[in-house]
């Protein structure tokens, strides 16, 4: 359950953030109302991505995503704007994560 659900949290933030890039690449880069379609798309399968989390809170699955949608975009910038974080934007991204596991992976009581 747990494997599943790491792997929408990437799915999710690879159509998000790949939707976003899409959309910025379209608008402030010119490239066009293609991009900014594609980014569209991108961004509306994230919304459905999100649904298929194996925990039925809304609240806790998307405040758990914040955490991977801020390391997943500075990762997405290194690859595909040459972005290089400095010490602090990696600590943060860490911190975020751990909040995702946290928020997601914490035994609770039943």
């Amino acid at each position: 359950m747990t494997t599943r659900s790491i792997l929408l949290f990437l799915l999710a933030a690879v159509a998000e953030i790949g939707g976003a890039w899409a959309v910025w690449q379209g608008v402030r880069e010119g490239r066009g109302w293609v991009w900014i379609a594609i980014g569209i798309v991108s961004l509306a399968a994230y919304g459905f991505v999100a649904t298929l989390q194996p925990d039925a809170e809304f609240g806790r699955v998307l405040a758990a995503y914040g955490g991977v949608f801020v390391a997943g975009s500075l990762a997405w910038g290194m690859v595909l704007d040459g972005y290089r974080p400095d010490r602090f934007d990696v600590l943060g991204a860490l911190l975020c994560l751990a909040g995702v596991a946290v928020i997601m992976y914490a035994p609770r009581g039943a």
